[in-house]
């Protein structure tokens, strides 16, 4: 049980985004021309419109702005045609659709008989589905020019498969040819929930203190709200040189901030926004505010991006712990304990440059490490995730997956280091957090994870109930420099120094990664990936957000150089394209481990190349090429902002050649982008950190020299 700050609270956002990915199926599409969640098949004489065989989007008219579905079909005697719209995918999302209702709303231009609506199946996520329903049998008339409601009882869709249809796992909807009248028809498809329908619901409270914050082609707003559990949606509202207010866009219950991506420059707009229910009864609009776009030095955008970074660990934060969300959208309650630290050091970032202030985020941090003294630890390492309303453990990987991770230890470990660094003021509270970090900072029992006879490397998992069975050793090169460096550095369960190149460079080991020299466009790496890839850029940020290493070098290499080689690569590799995939060039380039268009992976040039970019490997390379990261910044805020740029900054992860845009964002990916930004800017994480006496001792005690940075 957790105790002092971190008390159970009511209604909360994270019951608000639960509730809401329980019941929200289809709101609005990420992609550009055609719905990258939808596949439509047609056999003539039977037509569907279709754009690279998935359903166009529509911006003509919707419920729910900026867009709709269009589905557009003939259904011919002898023909057949279905389309396929899918549940959008995120991490850690779980099906549980408990409603008794399928809700849709569907809009003809012209009258449209019951009759001549399609059919329509669903399908879960165990292969099990429906038989088929009618359309026409929930709406006997679509009247010409207005969006009409049609509500089916869960209990109509009955199971029609091998295996029982579950309802609650229900992840396809399918529309299907109904009568053939030879006639071509169209209506528009937009808002699809599943949710126990209010039939007396409420008029939801009007959304209070609204604000809005003027940047180059955007403007952000921010309001305060209740948790209302009738809240569908918020109604954001603008209007241009005192014209009439319309509809722009809707956000989710859980988040009370819209980014307006209004794409010009030096123009005014007034915003009013409202709270809804998914049956549309609106509360009065807000109090109106005005902003103006305004152009921004290179300066301005580079803080932009650190500041939409910095909230998703400010405002986003999981409430109880203070730490970050593993994925949002995803499992509200599920900390990510890497990200975590990651998001520590972008919330010094936020103290530096003003993003919130600096007492508030001491409470923040006060309430962080309260949390963690009480949250589970196995020899003082914390797990993967944490549920922030209990402090426990939750596995996700598997049977195994019940105990301690050093990995994500070490990346929360380097955030509240680079705290203890920062926060140095002599007052209060300050003292206190310093206190606590230290306390948390000689818990942890790296040498416990030195299991093995030969006492040569650390072992990333150890569960109480199997060990170290998982048997998953570390070596570079990848993410896994900052246990080392931890456990070196230890004043309390240190490991010995020869583990460096014994762990880290994997000495002794055939498949090691050190050593073996790798060219890339006359760019030469003398630490990569033997298998003739540069490898993620992410492996160039997790574990030198905080560890500076500028000016030295092991045996091996000079890791800023080579981290900076791996950046300059990538942008080379973009502008060769030899895959030819949309958009790639000098300032459209990055890869990382993202969630793409078909799940996690980490990207990388040539072997899992399929057009995918993120936008945290370009920013977050800033600390080592500034130009070619700002170019790519530039690109993507100005060219690409109406659909890369939403309320946390970039989204995780684009691919042009499939019109497809990340539904969110990623703990583990937008804390680079405030912080590497930082570190190229002024140094300031890597000062902070390495201001810790253990660092400099730790390098001594390995042995690395002074180097140039050439």
């Amino acid at each position: 049980m957790l105790t002092g700050a971190i008390a159970v609270m009511a209604f909360s956002s994270a019951d608000a985004q639960q509730s809401w990915q329980q019941k929200e199926f289809f709101e609005n599409s990420e992609s550009v021309h055609a719905h990258f969640y939808s596949e439509g098949n047609v056999s003539a004489p039977s037509a569907l419109e279709l754009i690279d065989g998935k359903l166009p989007v529509d911006t003509s008219s919707f419920v729910s702005a900026p867009n709709s579905l269009r589905l557009s079909w003939t259904s011919a005697p002898a023909g057949e045609w279905d389309v396929e719209l899918r549940l959008p995918n995120w991490p850690n999302r779980y099906l549980n659709f408990t409603g008794d209702t399928f809700s849709l709303w569907l809009y003809s231009k012209e009258t449209m008989q019951g009759s001549e609506l399609p059919l329509i199946c669903l399908h879960d996520a165990g292969n099990g589905f429906t038989q088929k329903v009618r359309l026409g049998d929930y709406a006997h008339q679509l009247p010409a020019g207005k969006w009409t409601r049609l509500l089916i009882p869960m209990s109509a869709f009955h199971s029609r498969s091998v295996r029982p249809f579950e309802p609650a796992r229900t992840n396809t909807i399918i529309f299907l040819q109904g009568d053939a009248d030879a006639h071509p028809h169209t209506v528009l498809l937009d808002n699809v929930r599943i949710e126990n329908v209010n039939r007396h619901e409420k008029t939801p409270p009007t959304p209070t203190d609204l604000h809005a914050k003027s940047y180059e082609r955007h403007v952000l707003l921010t309001w305060d709200a209740s948790d209302d559990p009738d809240t569908a949606e918020y109604v954001i509202y603008r209007s241009m040189n005192g014209g009439p207010f319309v509809q722009v866009q809707t956000q989710r219950p859980d988040i009370h901030r819209a980014v307006d991506f209004i794409n010009q420059v030096g123009v005014t707009a007034s915003y009013r926004v409202t709270a809804r229910t998914s049956g549309l009864r609106e509360s009065p609009p807000s109090s109106t505010v005005q902003a103006s776009t305004h152009a921004m030095s290179d300066d301005e955008l580079l803080t932009m991006v650190q500041e939409a970074s910095f909230s998703y660990y400010w405002d986003g934060a999981e409430p109880h712990s203070g730490l970050a969300r593993e994925s949002i959208p995803g499992d509200p309650d599920m900390i990510a304990v890497g990200g975590s630290g990651f998001g520590i050091m972008s919330l010094i970032v936020g103290a530096e440059r003003g993003f919130a202030p600096r007492e508030a985020i001491v409470d923040r941090m006060l309430r962080i490490t309260n949390y963690l003294a009480h949250a589970d630890r196995f020899h003082g390492a914390w797990p993967h995730f944490l549920s922030g309303s209990t402090g426990h453990i939750l596995p996700a990987f598997g049977v195994y997956d019940d105990g301690a991770d050093i990995v994500e230890t070490s990346f929360l470990m380097e955030g509240l280091l680079a705290a203890r660094g920062y926060f140095t003021r002599d007052t209060p509270k300050e003292r206190q957090l310093r206190d606590e970090i230290t306390a948390l900072w000689h818990g942890v029992e790296w040498d416990w994870f030195n299991p093995t006879p030969q006492h040569d490397a650390l072992y990333w998992h150890w569960s109480p109930d199997f060990g170290f069975h998982k048997k998953n050793r570390l070596g570079g090169w990848n993410e896994t420099l900052m246990p080392y460096l931890l456990g070196i550095a230890s004043p309390t369960h240190p490991l010995p120094p020869s583990l460096y190149y014994s762990g880290w460079c994997s000495e002794g080991n055939p498949a090691r990664h050190f050593g073996k020299h790798s060219s890339w466009y006359g760019i030469t790496l003398t630490v990569a990936d033997p298998n003739g890839t540069t490898g993620p850029l992410f492996f160039t940020h997790y574990s030198f957000m905080g560890y500076d290493p500028r000016g030295v070098r092991d045996k091996y290499a000079n890791y800023f150089v080579n981290n900076r080689n791996m950046s300059i690569i990538q942008q080379k590799y973009a502008i060769d394209n030899p895959h030819h995939f949309a958009g790639y060039g000098a300032d459209d380039w990055g890869m990382s481990a993202v969630t793409g268009p078909h799940g996690y992976r980490a990207f990388h040039p040539p072997t899992t190349d399929d057009g995918t970019l993120a936008p945290t490997a370009a920013m977050g390379a800033y600390a080592y090429t500034p130009q070619a990261s700002l170019l790519a910044l530039k690109h993507f805020y100005r060219d690409l902002g109406p659909a890369l740029w939403d309320v946390y900054g970039f989204r995780n992860a684009f691919n042009e050649t499939n019109d497809w845009y990340a539904t969110g964002e990623l703990a583990l990916n937008q804390a680079p982008q405030a912080v590497m930004i930082e570190n190229g800017r002024t140094g300031l994480i890597w000062r902070s950190f390495m201001s810790n006496p253990e660092m400099p001792a730790l390098q001594k005690k390995v042995g690395l020299v002074p180097d140039k940075d050439q």
